[in-house]
C-alpha cells in the first residue's frame, strides 16, 4: 500500500473505526430516552435574545479553523480536508455552525459518513437533523446498542454509519424551556398593547337601562366623536370605564429585561452581548470579554468537536484536534508589539517570523 492510497476514496476495508454500540447512558431523562424539549428549535429562535446568542456563539464556532497536532512533539500535522471541510459539496462553516446549533439546542448533534478512506479513516461526512435520529437501547436501556436513521438501523461503522457529538449538557430548549416560554409570552404582550394602544373602554349607565338601539346609537355617537375630538363629555347618567391593565404598571419593559438576562445566564454569554445589560465597552477590556465568551460559554461547544474530531476514525495516533483561536483573542497592536519584542529580546522569534504572523512579508 502506498502513501497516496491513505488519500484515495475507496470501499472499506476499515481498521480505524469507532463503533455506535456498547455507549453508556448516563442521563436517560433527557436527549438519550425521551427528550423534554418543552419548545421547538424555529419558536425557541423567534425570541431575539435566543437567536442573537445563537448567532454569536454558533458564527465563532464556524469562523474558527481547526488545526491538527502531534500529541508528543507538539508540531503541527496539516489536517485532511474532512477537518475543516465535512461536506465537500458546502463550505466548512455551513455544516459546522449546524452541528454547533445542535450541541447548544439540543446537547447532541448527528452526522452521516458518506465516504471513507482505506485505512478505515472517515473521509467526508454530512450533518443530519437530531430528529431523524433515534436510538435503540440494550434490555435495561443503560446502553446504547444501535443508531437509526429515519426508523432504519444505520451500520456501526464505514459508509452510512452515524457519527456522534456528545453535548455537555441536555441542551437549551431542555433545560431552559420555562425561561423561553416566558419570554414568547411577553413578547405576545407586547405585540398585544402595540396593536391595541388605546385600553379598553366602557359606557355604564348609571339611570334606567336602555334600549339595545339606544346602546348601539350612543356607542356609535361616542365612536365617531372620538374619531374627531380627543375630549369627550358625559352627563351624570353615563359614567366611563378604563378596562385592563396599564403597561407601565405591567412592567413589561422590566420584565423582558429580566428574561433577556436569564436567557443570557442560560446560554452561557455575557449579557452585554444580548443587550440585557449596561456596561462601558473599551478596546482593553473588549479582548477580556473575548477570552470570557469563549471560557464560559463557546467552550462548551468547542470541546465536544475537538475531543469527537481526535478519536481514532478521524486522527492517526497520537494526534489531536484543535480549534485555533489565536485570531478570534488577537489583541492590540500595543500587546502584540511589546510581545514581540520581548520574544525577539530572548531569541524566540526573528524580526522575518515576527512579519510573517503579523502578515507583513507579501
Amino acid at each position: 500500500m502506498g502513501f497516496l492510497d491513505n488519500f484515495t476514496l475507496r470501499a472499506p476495508a476499515p481498521t480505524n473505526v469507532v463503533d455506535a454500540a456498547s455507549v453508556p447512558v448516563n442521563n436517560p431523562d433527557t436527549f438519550y430516552l425521551t427528550p423534554l424539549y418543552t419548545v421547538d428549535r424555529n419558536t425557541a429562535m423567534s425570541v431575539p435574545s435566543i437567536a442573537r446568542a445563537r448567532n454569536i456563539i454558533c458564527g465563532i464556532v464556524a469562523s474558527l479553523p481547526l488545526e491538527q497536532y502531534n500529541k508528543l512533539t507538539g508540531a503541527h500535522i496539516e489536517p485532511l480536508r474532512v477537518i475543516n471541510q465535512p461536506d465537500q459539496r458546502v463550505p466548512g462553516s455551513y455544516v459546522r455552525v449546524w452541528q454547533a446549533e445542535d450541541l447548544l439546542f439540543y446537547g447532541v448533534s448527528y452526522a452521516v459518513v458518506n465516504a471513507i478512506y482505506s485505512d478505515g479513516r472517515v473521509a467526508d461526512y454530512t450533518r443530519v437533523e437530531p430528529s431523524r435520529v433515534t436510538p435503540r437501547y440494550n434490555a435495561d436501556s443503560t446502553e446504547i446498542i444501535a443508531l437509526q436513521l429515519d426508523g432504519a438501523i444505520a451500520p456501526a461503522s464505514g459508509i452510512g454509519s452515524i457519527i456522534t457529538f456528545y453535548g455537555m449538557d441536555e441542551g437549551l430548549l431542555s433545560r431552559a424551556g420555562r425561561t423561553i416560554r416566558a419570554a414568547i409570552a411577553l413578547e405576545r404582550a407586547a405585540e398585544n398593547f402595540a396593536q391595541s394602544p388605546v385600553p379598553t373602554m366602557a359606557l355604564k349607565s348609571n339611570g334606567t337601562n336602555l334600549t339595545a338601539e339606544r346602546i348601539t346609537k350612543l356607542l356609535s355617537s361616542w365612536n365617531q366623536s372620538r374619531k374627531t375630538n380627543s375630549t369627550a363629555f358625559l352627563n351624570a347618567d353615563i359614567d366611563l370605564q378604563v378596562l385592563g391593565i396599564d403597561p407601565t404598571k405591567l412592567q413589561l419593559n422590566e420584565a423582558r429585561q429580566y428574561v433577556s438576562l436569564e436567557l443570557a445566564r442560560a446560554t452561557g454569554i455575557p449579557a452585554y452581548f444580548l443587550s440585557s445589560e449596561t456596561t462601558s465597552m473599551t478596546y482593553t477590556n473588549a479582548v477580556s470579554e473575548r477570552k470570557a465568551l469563549i471560557d464560559f460559554s463557546v467552550r462548551n461547544i468547542l470541546v465536544p468537536i475537538e475531543q469527537r474530531l481526535s478519536m481514532p476514525d478521524f486522527a492517526t495516533l497520537n494526534t489531536e484536534t484543535r480549534f485555533d483561536l489565536d485570531d478570534f483573542l488577537r489583541g492590540s497592536a500595543l500587546e502584540r508589539a511589546q510581545v514581540y519584542q520581548i520574544l525577539n529580546q530572548i531569541g524566540a522569534m526573528s524580526v522575518e517570523q515576527i512579519q510573517e504572523e503579523e502578515d507583513l512579508i507579501r
